[in-house]
């Protein structure tokens, strides 16, 4: 079993910035391809980046050169650095552990998902 905790959402004004934790607890995540999600009212829950076991990452286009998505082994802990946020980026963000080492875009790819964390970004 991994449990996985998300923080560091809120309320931001457009061109801030934001750095999300998502820490794992019950199993080491940095052999694991790792992910974060998000999902708007209304919206389907969407792709925004994921890492692999190698480090190699992957960006949804949308937040390409915005968004960076890092692990700390030593911590059991991948994060998310937002920058030049958008209002169209405010969302519940969410953690995910993928079945597989690989980066992947694919929800049903994910077996562990963190509860989620709201980031607001205002016009």
């Amino acid at each position: 079993q991994v449990q996985l905790v998300e923080s560091g959402g809120g309320l931001v004004q457009a061109g801030g910035s934001l750095r999300l934790s998502c820490a794992a607890s019950g199993r080491t995540v940095s052999t694991s391809g790792m992910g974060w999600f998000r999902q708007a009212p209304g919206k389907e829950r969407e792709f925004v980046a994921a890492l692999d076991w190698s480090e190699i990452t992957r960006y949804a286009d949308s937040v390409k050169g915005r968004f960076t998505i890092s692990r700390d082994n030593a911590k059991n802990t991948v994060y998310l650095q937002m920058n030049s946020l958008k209002p169209e980026d405010t969302a519940v963000y969410y953690c995910a552990k993928s079945r597989v080492p690989r980066a992947t875009v694919v929800p049903r790819d994910y077996d562990y998902w963190g509860q989620g964390t709201q980031v607001t970004v205002s016009s």
